[in-house]
């Protein structure tokens, strides 16, 4: 059976981009137990509630959900649990200097197999105010605008 390549993306955390403003993003291991990495092939997860945080100077994700796999005997894992996220000791000092300050978070943004091998798109956050929020869908919307009478005029013409 030849091994997988390529990137197969299982989910994405669309709600994150909006309540956060993303400042640095890595690319971590995710510590898995076999039925787990079962229903992420099976392409069900959710990030919506994830966020990552310290213990004993490991990082931790915490929140999503991982369903169980359906064929799964007693041996099925906890939908919810603490799972271990797999990163450079470099890459985990930078991370906690970067989180000591106030107003930081990190949230995971995506959920995906990468060769074969279970990766989380992890980011360096910092939470939007309403405004911001209204702010960012203003400018999205007034692109689109702009983009649609570009394209009708040059269409027309």
């Amino acid at each position: 059976m030849p091994r997988e390549s390529g990137r197969q993306v299982v989910a994405t955390n669309r709600k994150a981009r909006h309540d956060y403003q993303v400042l640095d993003t890595y690319e971590a291991g995710i510590a898995l137990q076999g039925t787990e990495v079962k229903s992420l092939r099976a392409g069900r997860a959710s990030l919506v509630d994830g966020f990552a945080i310290f213990y004993n100077d490991e990082l931790w994700l915490e929140g999503i959900h991982i369903p169980e796999y359906s064929q799964g005997s007693w041996t099925n894992h906890a939908a919810r649990r603490r799972r271990k996220l797999l990163l450079h000791r470099e890459e985990l000092t930078r991370i906690s200097h970067k989180i000591r300050e106030s107003g930081f978070t990190i949230v995971p943004l995506q959920l995906y197999f990468l060769n074969g091998r279970a990766k989380v798109e992890i980011a360096i956050a910092r939470g939007k105010r309403d405004y911001d929020k209204r702010q960012t869908l203003r400018e999205q919307q007034d692109n689109r605008e702009a983009l649609r009478a570009m394209r009708e005029r040059n269409l027309g013409a």
